[in-house]
């Protein structure tokens, strides 16, 4: 049975226990539903965040011999062969699985399930465009013009920035992407950690000298609901320039080794239902995966690309830590995208 319903009439575990979740930065629910989980199953939920989804995954990965946590959450399609290929998760087939859309059902195992979607994308200051031209393609980014008003993520410690990553890939090919980011660097790209970082500290709308960022399509959206003053649009906008964003899917999966495995399931039975479902847009800015969740009115402002680029999890499994590598080399390394493509031979 879906949703609260099913879960207050299920009976209660035995003992009171906690249950840990290990969970990327971003990861946020209504603090009323959680404590209605909570009073209703009999678990208690402890989430223990770990920096952005990269780093989240790694810290799964790293503590594998002696997990910190019950549940893994928040690794997306960019990750999801690591984690897969990593050992970490056990397979579960959850009750709820027959009302979420098929197509991203990603794991035929059922080891990582999809909670929620969205479009990375890049946003743009309205104020500082006001009276600029917006660049109109992927390539144009690089353009000097452009590259130094960009702010993008680290692929190597920021899921939105793989994604990025990976859509220059899809893009502009193998050899094509590597002088998109050479153009990027000598242009003056800035680079941050995670995109925390990029859009609160270098993004011209939040106080940066940044007015464009890689973030997701549904970040203007966000800036109109949580504004101060009252708008009748939101002050950013999406870049959507074709094959520049890239659809990203997040995951759950119950830890190999959890104590709790009882309680575990019940958690990701309850992310996966209908009210925890319907709260997600406006906690974590993203979609729900779940096809009878309705979504809230200021959805109209979260824009889905028309030409998002799209890599299979098979080929990103094969690349992404190529792709990494011989950007680290380009961008922070100063190498010349020349030199790193022939190293490939």
């Amino acid at each position: 049975m879906g949703g609260l319903l099913g879960l207050l009439m299920a009976p209660a575990l035995a003992q009171p226990t906690t249950l840990t979740v290990l969970t990327h930065e971003s990861f946020n629910l209504d603090k009323n539903l959680i404590a209605q989980f909570e009073q209703a199953s009999g678990i208690k939920l402890r989430f223990l965040k770990a920096g952005d989804a990269g780093e989240t995954l790694n810290r799964a990965i790293l503590t594998k011999a002696a997990p910190v946590a019950d549940v893994l959450y928040g690794f997306d399609n960019s990750l999801l062969s690591k984690a897969l290929a990593a050992g970490i998760l056990e397979p579960y087939r959850s009750p709820q699985l027959p009302s979420l859309r098929s197509e991203f059902v990603l794991d035929p195992t059922y080891r990582a399930l999809p909670v929620d979607f969205g479009y990375v994308a890049l946003n743009y200051d309205k104020a500082h465009f006001k009276d600029k031209a917006l660049p109109q393609t992927l390539a144009d980014l690089a353009r000097p013009e452009f590259a130094k008003l960009l702010v993008v993520e680290n692929p190597a410690t920021s899921s939105p920035g793989l994604a990025f990553l990976l859509a220059t890939v899809a893009t502009l090919g193998e050899d094509g992407y590597l002088d998109f980011w050479e153009g990027l660097r000598k242009g003056g790209v800035r680079v941050e950690k995670g995109w925390s970082e990029a859009y609160y500290t270098a993004f011209s709308k939040n106080g940066g000298d940044r007015p464009l960022v890689v973030s997701y399509a549904t970040s203007p959206a966000a800036e109109l609901f949580y504004s101060e003053k009252k708008l009748t649009e939101p002050p950013t906008g999406n870049l959507l320039l074709p094959g520049s964003s890239f659809l990203q899917v997040e995951f759950v999966g119950i830890l190999k080794g959890t104590k709790q495995p009882a309680a575990a399931r019940k958690f990701v039975d309850w992310l996966l239902s209908k009210p925890a479902q319907e709260n997600i847009p406006t906690q974590m800015w993203v979609y729900p995966t779940r096809k009878d969740a309705a979504l809230p009115e200021v959805f109209k402002w979260a824009e889905v690309p028309k030409e998002p680029a799209q890599l299979s999890p098979q080929r990103i499994a094969q690349g992404a830590e190529r792709w990494v590598r011989e950007w680290t080399e380009v961008v922070l390394q100063g190498r010349s995208a020349l030199a790193v493509r022939k190293a490939r031979r």
